[in-house]
């Protein structure tokens, strides 16, 4: 082949995608169909120079066309910053605002239920006879008891980490495995109602009741939130499966299953932060009402982020799913 010749017949087609390629961001729809064929001619001729006549120079040069080129037409990645932004600012509190409905009544629910368990417990010698001896009670509830002594029983850096480890671990059950009907969730918020019941039942019947929710509420309004809203989406993802409505029961667990991926990681964020509040602020030697302050602090600037960014991010369209260019093709359905 006769480089000069081959350059001469198609140096006109080369220079006009060098200037589509640097009007990309701007062209419209006939030119941007142009780009893509002469990015598609521009590659084959590459591939004819390099094994035909594998001349440096010219190789070199449209090397670098056809990668401009590519990139205008298939777009460039977004830079990993604008993705964990968008993931906050948008994915996950939609992800959260969108399943309120079912996140916020699981709360009410779970919290109805400890309180009565805990009156029940506080108010019935008898029952708590049947938890515990009268002696191991008053280790638990004493003054340094097991209660109050937890939240220092390590250094709180470990601490810290312990109580994430675990609260990740849990808010990732529910979730997870609430595509089993959702029941593994339901025996998930018992347990947790059930230990708490009991604790604050004790506690109060000793009358220190004050103390174990002073010690309760710094780091337990946001965790609980965050384990709510886990169970919520958990149950959520189970009925998708049992009721998937209009979609099939793969496209409803594909959709519900990665927007409860997109919930895990963010709350996983969340729980740090009550993990932190756990292990520094919960033990310190702060007042009462500067450490439940906190704690109320941090659940009120969660539910502005959830309600308020969440709420606008849903309007707009938002799921939480991935981007529909990673979630892969469906086959069409019907109704």
């Amino acid at each position: 082949m006769d480089v000069d010749v081959f350059v001469a017949s198609h140096r006109a087609e080369w220079q006009r995608l060098d200037e589509l390629t640097r009007r990309s961001a701007t062209l419209p729809g006939p030119e941007a169909d142009e780009l893509v064929t002469l990015y598609q001619r521009a590659a084959t001729h590459l591939s004819i120079v390099r094994s035909v006549a594998p001349d440096p120079a010219l190789l070199s040069w449209l090397s670098g066309l056809v990668v401009r080129a590519r990139s205008a037409v298939t777009g460039t990645h977004s830079p990993a910053w604008r993705e964990f932004g968008l993931f906050f600012s948008r994915r996950f509190p939609a992800a959260v605002y969108r399943s309120w409905r079912w996140w916020v009544p699981t709360a009410v629910l779970t919290l109805l239920v400890t309180g009565v368990l805990g009156a029940w417990v506080a108010g019935d010698q008898q029952v708590q006879a049947t938890i515990a001896a009268p002696d191991e009670i008053r280790k638990l509830t004493e003054p340094g008891g097991a209660y109050e002594a937890y939240y220092s029983s390590n250094p709180a850096g470990s601490f810290a980490a312990q109580v994430w480890t675990n609260n990740a671990w849990v808010a990732a059950t529910c979730l997870l495995l609430g595509v089993l009907a959702g029941i593994p969730v339901v025996l998930a918020l018992w347990q947790n109602a059930l230990n708490l019941g009991v604790g604050i039942g004790l506690m109060s019947g000793a009358g220190r009741g004050d103390l174990f929710f002073g010690l309760l509420i710094p780091h337990g309004l946001l965790e609980l939130t965050a384990v709510f809203v886990a169970a919520g989406a958990g149950l959520r993802l189970g009925w998708a499966v049992l009721s998937p409505g209009r979609r099939s029961r793969a496209v409803a667990l594909a959709q519900e299953g990665r927007a409860v991926v997109a919930l895990a990681l963010g709350l996983a964020g969340v729980l740090l932060v009550s993990g932190v509040i756990e292990a520094f602020v919960t033990p310190s030697g702060w007042p009462t009402w500067a450490r439940i302050g906190i704690g109320v602090l941090a659940e009120v600037a969660f539910l502005a982020y959830v309600f308020v960014f969440g709420r606008r991010a849903a309007r707009l369209g938002e799921t939480g799913d991935v981007d529909a260019r990673f979630a892969g093709d469906v086959l069409p359905e019907a109704g």
